[in-house]
C-alpha cells in the first residue's frame, strides 16, 4: 500500500516532467490529453487503495516512514486512514474530472502546458496535504499549492494565484493577489504554532504527538499553538471574518481553478482542524471550541444573506453567489468541529465530502453556461432554461437541490449532523449556548433554500426569450461536460442515500482521534 501512495504523487510529478522534455509545440498540442492520463492514473490508484484498504483498522495504514532532516526531527512520513481516504478519493475524482472537462475547454489566454502543469502541482499539494503524516511534510504540501518548487520557462509560478491571475476574468489579478496574501499569512502563523508544539514534544510525527497530547505540551503552549495553528487552518477554510478572499477568487478563476478551490482546497482547512489542531492539542480546544462554532454559525448566516442579496440583484453573478454559499456550508463544518464530538466531527468531514461533490458540481455548471453566454451575470445568462436546455435546467435544479439540503441527496447529513452535535456537545461546553447556535444555524437552512429556489426560478422558469428579443438558441450538454459531471451526481445521490457509505469510513477514526479529548 506504501507503493500506491508513492505512485499518486509521482504520477503527477511525471507528468509536469514529461510537459518540459516535449518540445513546446508539441507540449501545447498534448498537454490537456497528459494531464487527462496522469489524473486519471491517480484516480484509478487512488481507487485500488480504498478497495486494499482495511476498514477494520483505524490506524494510518501504507505507513511510508523514511529519515528526511535528521537534524531537526522532520521525517518523510505518509498515510492514510478513515479520515483522510475519502479527501484523497475527493481531491483525485476532482482533479481528473478537471482535466477531462478541460480536454473541450481549456481556458484561453495562456499557455497550455502552463495550464496543466499548474493543475498537476495542485494535485501533488492537495494529495500530499492528507496524506501527510508529519508535520512539515504536511505544511510542505500545504504550501506546494500555493509555492511549487521548480523553475519554469518563464518564472517561478504559484499553482493557485497563476490559474486564477493568467486565466481567470476581469480583476483576476488582484483576486489572486489578495489570495496569496491571506493563505500566506494564515500559513506563516499556522507553522510557527507547529514549532511551538515541537519545541514541548520534540517531534513532528502526528500520529505520535496525538497519542502523547495530553502529557508533553503544558496548556499555556497548547493555548498559544492553537492559536496560531487554528488562524492558519480559519483563512483556509474560510471561516468569517477571514472570508473576503473567497468571493474574489472564485469570481475572477477559470472554471477548473473555481472547483479545485471550493472543492478541496477548503477542505484542507478543515482537515486541519480534525486531524492536528483538536487532538493534538486537546487542553486547549474546549477554551476555543465555543469561538469556532460561532464564527461557523455567522458564517451560515451571513453567507445566507449575501446569497440573497446577490439573487435580487439585476447584475448579480451566479459564481459570487455560490462562493458565498460556501462560506455557509462551510459555517455548518465549523459548527461540527466546534461541538468536540465524534458525531460533531463526522459530521464535518461528511459536509466538508459533500460540499465538495455539489460545490463542484454547481461550478462546473455555471462554467458551462458562462461558456455559452460568455457571462456568469443572472440577467445575462437569461431565463427558461428548461425549455431552452431541458437537460443542463434539471442538472442545475439538482444541483441546488442538492446544495440546500434535500433529504436523500448529500447536502443533507452532514449539516444535519452538524446541528445534532450542537445539541450536546462535548466534555466542558456549555450545552445551552450550543443549543442556541444550532437554532440560529437551522435558521441558515430556511435562507439557503429561499436563495437557490429564487436562482432556479430566474435561471430555468419562465418563458424562453423570443429570437426578436436577440437571444440564440442555447446548446445543451455535450458529451464531455456529461461525462465529467455524471460522476458527482451518481455520488450526490450514493452518498444522500446511503449515509453509511462514507459515515462507515470516517466513524471508527474519528472515535480514536477523539478519545483524548
Amino acid at each position: 500500500m506504501s507503493a500506491l501512495l508513492l505512485a499518486t504523487l509521482l504520477i503527477p510529478l511525471l507528468g509536469i516532467a514529461a510537459l518540459y522534455l516535449l518540445p513546446g509545440a508539441t507540449a501545447e498540442r498534448l498537454a490537456t490529453r497528459l494531464g487527462l492520463y496522469a489524473g486519471a492514473a491517480v484516480l484509478l490508484l487512488t481507487v485500488v487503495l480504498a478497495s486494499v484498504f482495511d476498514y477494520a483498522k483505524t490506524g494510518y495504514q501504507g505507513r511510508v516512514d523514511w529519515n528526511w532532516i535528521p537534524a531537526f526531527h522532520v521525517r518523510f512520513q505518509l498515510g492514510v486512514d478513515g479520515i483522510s481516504l475519502p479527501l484523497v478519493l475527493l481531491t483525485s475524482l476532482l482533479s481528473a474530472l478537471c482535466f477531462l472537462y478541460s480536454i473541450r475547454h481549456a481556458p484561453e489566454g495562456g499557455s497550455q502546458r502552463s495550464y496543466t502543469a499548474l493543475l498537476l502541482t495542485l494535485e501533488i499539494g492537495m494529495v500530499g496535504t492528507f496524506l501527510a503524516a508529519d508535520l512539515i511534510l504536511f505544511f510542505v504540501f500545504f504550501e506546494i499549492v500555493l509555492l511549487p518548487m521548480w523553475a519554469l520557462i518563464e518564472i517561478v509560478l504559484l499553482p493557485m494565484w497563476a490559474l486564477i491571475a493568467s486565466w481567470g476574468s476581469d480583476g483576476a489579478k488582484a483576486a489572486a493577489t489578495k489570495f496569496i496574501l491571506y493563505t500566506l499569512l494564515g500559513s506563516a502563523v499556522m507553522v510557527v504554532g507547529f514549532l511551538v508544539v515541537f519545541a514541548h514534544a520534540d517531534s513532528f510525527d502526528i500520529a505520535w504527538l496525538t497519542a502523547h497530547a495530553h502529557t508533553d505540551v503544558p496548556k499555556g503552549a497548547a493555548l498559544t499553538a492553537f492559536a496560531l495553528i487554528g488562524l492558519g487552518f480559519a483563512v483556509k477554510t474560510p471561516m468569517f471574518p477571514l472570508h473576503t478572499w473567497l468571493p474574489d477568487a472564485h469570481t475572477a478563476a477559470p472554471t477548473t481553478g473555481s472547483v479545485l478551490l471550493a472543492g478541496v482546497l477548503l477542505k484542507m482547512g478543515t482537515y486541519g482542524f480534525v486531524r492536528i489542531a483538536v487532538p493534538l492539542l486537546p487542553q486547549a480546544a474546549p477554551t476555543y471550541a465555543p469561538a469556532l462554532a460561532a464564527f461557523g454559525v455567522v458564517g451560515v448566516i451571513y453567507g445566507s444573506l449575501a446569497c440573497l442579496s446577490i439573487v435580487r440583484k439585476p447584475d448579480g453573478d451566479l459564481k459570487r453567489l455560490i462562493a458565498y454559499s460556501s462560506i455557509g456550508h462551510m459555517g455548518f463544518v465549523l459548527l461540527g468541529i466546534g461541538s468536540l464530538t465524534p458525531v460533531g466531527m463526522n459530521a464535518a468531514l461528511f459536509a466538508s465530502v459533500a460540499h465538495g461533490l455539489i460545490t463542484g458540481l454547481l461550478f462546473f455548471l455555471v462554467g458551462g453556461l458562462k461558456v455559452r453566454m460568455h457571462s456568469a451575470k443572472l440577467d445575462d445568462i437569461g431565463r427558461a432554461l428548461y425549455r431552452k436546455a431541458p437537460k443542463y435546467g434539471v442538472l442545475l435544479a439538482f444541483a441546488a437541490m442538492a446544495s440546500l439540503g434535500l433529504p436523500g441527496l448529500a447536502g443533507f447529513w452532514g449539516e444535519v449532523l452538524a446541528l445534532f452535535s450542537a445539541t450536546e456537545p462535548g466534555s466542558g461546553l456549555t450545552q445551552g449556548s450550543y443549543i442556541a447556535m444550532a437554532s440560529v444555524a437551522a435558521l441558515g437552512l430556511v435562507l439557503t433554500a429561499t436563495y437557490l429556489l429564487a436562482v432556479v426560478r430566474r435561471v430555468c422558469m419562465g418563458p424562453a426569450a423570443t429570437a426578436a428579443e436577440g437571444q440564440a438558441p442555447l446548446a445543451e450538454l455535450t458529451a464531455v461536460e456529461t461525462a465529467a459531471w455524471s460522476p458527482l451526481v451518481l455520488l450526490t445521490l450514493a452518498t444522500g442515500l446511503w449515509p453509511a457509505l462514507l459515515l462507515g469510513v470516517t466513524n471508527p477514526a474519528v472515535r480514536v482521534l477523539m478519545k483524548g479529548v
